[in-house]
């Protein structure tokens, strides 16, 4: 798909819960396409919500065939088992993209929050009362990780839409310098 036609998942990954998100972008219009959360605290061994995340993670994208992923990179904390189990699930959900050859874009929550609210402090519930009035989805306070992960993916537009209006992008410094053979140093 072009750059002004994809699809991009964003998730907000978690041992607890999961979140996802999913915007169609085409000519620069913004279209929710789903939103919703994995449930895991039931499933007491650690491997099998592991394998779960996995698991629905391939068949969101089977699904909805997003041509990006946009994900949360979990946050410093002072719980460091607690830092680890989010580190896995994060690194899950880009494994279950990659084997589906999706590019992945990680971004930090400050990132996701600025991006969304132009506060990088802002609550859940400020990032989801602002994509209601941006997307025009309902809320609900018990799918604020499945609005963090619609953030992403929002976020992940808007970084992308500046690389289009403010002028061509480049795959690295040998096409930037086949572009433009005046500037090489």
């Amino acid at each position: 798909m072009a750059q002004n036609d994809r699809i991009i998942l964003g998730i907000d990954p978690g041992t607890i819960v999961m979140g996802y998100g999913i915007i169609h972008v085409e000519n620069n219009k913004l279209k929710p396409l789903g939103i919703g959360i994995i449930k895991l605290e039931k499933m007491d061994d650690h491997a099998l919500r592991l394998k779960k995340i996995f698991e629905r993670t391939v068949g969101i994208i089977e699904e909805y065939k997003p041509d990006e992923l946009a994900i949360e990179a979990p946050f410093f904390g002072k719980n460091v088992q607690s830092m680890l189990k989010l580190g896995r699930a994060q690194g899950v959900a880009i494994a279950a993209a990659l084997s589906k050859n999706i590019p992945i874009t990680e971004y930090s929550p400050k990132k996701i929050k600025m991006s969304i609210t132009g506060n990088g402090n802002a609550s859940k519930e400020q990032v989801a009362a602002m994509l209601v009035q941006i997307l025009g989805i309902k809320h609900d306070e018990k799918y604020l990780d499945a609005t963090d992960a619609l953030g992403a993916a929002l976020c992940h537009y808007y970084q992308n839409n500046k690389t289009i209006t403010a002028g061509k992008s480049y795959t690295g410094w040998k096409a930037f310098l086949t572009d433009n053979p005046g500037r090489k140093i």
